[in-house]
């Protein structure tokens, strides 16, 4: 087993190395924890005189007298004062250890420690005690530069989340148009511009103003929109309340068509007029609607009353086509024509029917009229006694008609060729019917 040296000159030798070491870089393990109180007779002496001495790399050094006792007694008391500065010592060890306040709190009393190591009333292995604080202030002072080194980088975390913040409040003042989201944002952000901490003062000072200018800037945008708003809205309110008050004048009318059609527009220009304000809008709304439900609830009436008289005068009619339906125009003719005047003109009395049984109607009216017509015409060319004169002008005028379709063909006019066509066709019916009546006789 190699023999350590303990003497003071070799313990001195050792803490000046391990403090060089200290020194040039991260200490790997912590000197050997100097000791006292076991064996101050190994550090120190108490002199016949009662001068106490302890042993240093430089010689022996007088730390004070001990008068009262047994020299081993006034060792033993100056070994307890060497054992409280160990102490301290390990508290500051522990303190940096466990990362307990400010390294450069630690670093300073451990400095503090190693300046009071000169003439410190003590006894002990100061040369142990002098390169543990040695080892101490070496750690100390890497922590206190990685808390500097920690600090800039926080720094530099809090300005970079500040700008990113900023930048964003900017970019929001400049676009934004979702007022309400947008504003929620901006006060979001101010709180967790509160809650940044570690910014130097002239860097957060030119933040928080750039951050205030994007919020003034989004505060004036936002009211600009809302003052446009309410100008836009009053104007609303104004021209809805017009239409309001002419869908009140229509609802006693009673010229349902054309009302019903106003009523139409008036909703188209309701839905093209921009919102009004909110309590005024909802209340426009139910007086328009309560205009229009007037209306039609009274045309709707006016409906089904029409609907119900329309039925019956069907069934009126019904029963006088039954009426008309027994003329016999074969037995004599005028009498015929006299009771199909006077049917006729009960039938105009009655009124209108339902628009789908108008036709059906009408109808067998006519049938009844063209029977009677036709007994007539059918007289008529029995009695006329001019009517080959008749029959003799209509040929002349299918001749003068077919001349003149020839003559415009030629002249290249198809329009007036086709009118002359026409018209030659018509008077041919009439020389055909003319002709056809003198042979039945």
């Amino acid at each position: 087993m190699t023999h350590q040296d303990t003497t003071p000159d070799a313990v001195a030798k050792k803490a000046a190395e391990d403090s060089t070491a200290s020194a040039t870089g991260s200490p790997a393990a912590a000197p050997a924890v100097p000791t006292a109180s076991h064996d101050p007779a190994k550090w120190g002496r108490v002199d016949d005189d009662g001068s106490v001495y302890v042993s240093t790399a430089d010689g022996e050094r007088m730390v004070g007298s001990w008068q009262a006792g047994e020299p081993s007694e006034g060792l033993a008391f100056y070994a307890r004062k060497f054992d409280d500065m160990l102490t301290e010592v390990e508290l500051l060890e522990t303190r940096l250890k466990n990362n307990a306040g400010e390294p450069k709190h630690t670093l300073s009393n451990a400095k503090h420690l190693r300046e009071s190591l000169t003439d410190a009333a003590v006894v002990g292995d100061l040369g142990a005690l002098t390169a543990r604080i040695d080892h101490l202030i070496a750690r100390a002072e890497q922590a206190v530069e990685g808390a500097k080194h920690e600090r800039e980088r926080a720094r530099a975390d809090a300005v970079a989340r500040k700008e990113s913040l900023v930048t964003e409040a900017e970019e929001i003042a400049a676009e934004a148009t979702h007022w309400k989201s947008a504003g929620d944002r901006l006060r979001q952000i101010l709180e967790e511009w509160k809650k940044i901490k570690g910014v130097d003062r002239k860097t957060d000072e030119q933040l928080w103003r750039r951050f205030s200018k994007a919020r003034d800037a989004f505060s004036r945008r936002r009211g600009s929109h809302f003052a446009e708003l309410d100008r836009q809205r009053a104007e609303s309110k104004a021209r809805k309340q017009e239409l309001v008050d002419e869908a009140e004048s229509l609802t006693e009318s009673t010229d349902w068509g054309e009302t019903a059609t106003r009523y139409k527009q008036l909703m188209s220009e309701w839905k093209a007029t921009g919102r009004a304000p909110k309590d005024s809008d909802e209340a426009l709304w139910q007086r328009f609607r309560a205009a229009q439900d007037r209306f039609f609830s009274r045309r709707s009436e006016a409906f089904s009353e029409r609907d119900a008289e329309f039925a019956e005068n069907a069934k009126l009619k019904e029963e006088l086509l039954v009426e008309a339906e027994q003329i016999d125009p074969s037995e004599d003719l005028k009498t015929a024509q006299a009771q199909l005047q006077k049917v006729q003109e009960r039938w105009d009395a009655i009124g209108k029917v339902p628009r789908e049984r108008m036709r059906e109607l009408e109808g067998k009216l006519r049938a009844v009229s063209d029977r009677v017509r036709q007994a007539a015409d059918a007289q008529w060319r029995r009695t006329d006694p001019e009517a080959q004169a008749r029959v003799d002008q209509f040929r002349e005028r299918v001749e003068q008609f077919e001349a003149q379709a020839e003559k415009a063909r030629a002249a290249g006019d198809e329009r007036r060729a086709k009118q002359a066509d026409d018209q030659a066709a018509q008077w041919r019916e009439w020389l055909a019917a003319a002709e056809q009546a003198i042979e039945n006789r």
